[in-house]
């Protein structure tokens, strides 16, 4: 009914990844959690596949694209954006390096197949510093078509209290200088939109949207919902 895959200290803190059985969906469920934060369940991964799509629809044209994901997670976001066949290729930067080293061992759903694509590599790293206008060539996030991010809760709750100056007016323009003319910079967030951030977009970038992103909730046998932001620079 329940296992514990592995359990590792980090300097985020303690992070584990656990598969279940479902009893009453009936379903195997692998659940990752952060000291006692809970970050993903495979259960729920509408919004995060959505973040992909939703940015990479923001796109014109037919590519190539080349997409940096900030937060590896399960792997869904960037086995969605794979599916776009404009995508060249998939570089996931993660802090965490045992998320890194499950999808590699095979330990989540989506390990083997993102492992085995010649189009996705893992990036072990701080996505926050890398994406910075002052990070170091060996660090810095370079170039892209679309930025993905989906790292912490949402713009105001943070899972670590450095993240929160990317969210200012200065952290999203160090974002929007790494996209190239025409790209897209996507954030999932778990709470509603919040207008205050999304004003903050708007001084940045040149479109911004806000996409309220439901899905079925087993549990409450309600519907649930989560936010994806996507943002654009000029073509």
């Amino acid at each position: 009914m329940f296992e514990e895959l592995d359990r590792r200290s980090t300097a985020q803190g303690e992070i584990s990844l656990r598969r279940r059985f479902d009893p009453s969906l009936r379903v195997e469920v692998h659940e990752v959690r952060l000291a006692d934060a809970f970050l993903m369940s495979s259960l729920f991964t509408v919004a995060e596949e959505e973040l992909a799509r939703l940015t990479l629809a923001a796109i014109g044209g037919g590519g190539p694209l080349d997409v940096v994901v900030g937060g590896l997670g399960l792997g869904c976001t960037a086995r969605a954006a794979l599916e776009d066949r404009r995508v060249r290729s998939v570089r996931v930067i993660e802090a965490a390096e045992p998320v890194i080293e499950w999808h590699r061992a095979g330990l989540v759903p989506l390990g083997a197949e993102l492992t085995a694509s010649g189009r996705c590599r893992f990036v072990p790293g701080d996505f926050f510093r890398a994406v910075r206008s002052d990070a170091s060539d060996d660090d810095a996030v370079g170039d892209a078509d679309a930025v993905l991010l989906d790292i912490d809760h949402s713009p105001r709750d943070h899972l670590h209290p450095d993240h929160a100056a990317f969210y200012t007016e200065a952290g999203l323009v160090d974002v929007r200088r790494r996209l190239r003319p025409g790209g897209a910079f996507g954030l999932w967030s778990d709470d509603p939109p919040e207008a205050g951030f999304t004003g903050i977009l708007e001084r940045v970038f040149a479109g911004v949207a806000a996409h309220v992103v439901e899905f079925p909730n087993p549990y409450t046998g309600e519907t649930s919902a989560n936010t994806v932001y996507v943002a654009t620079t000029p073509g």
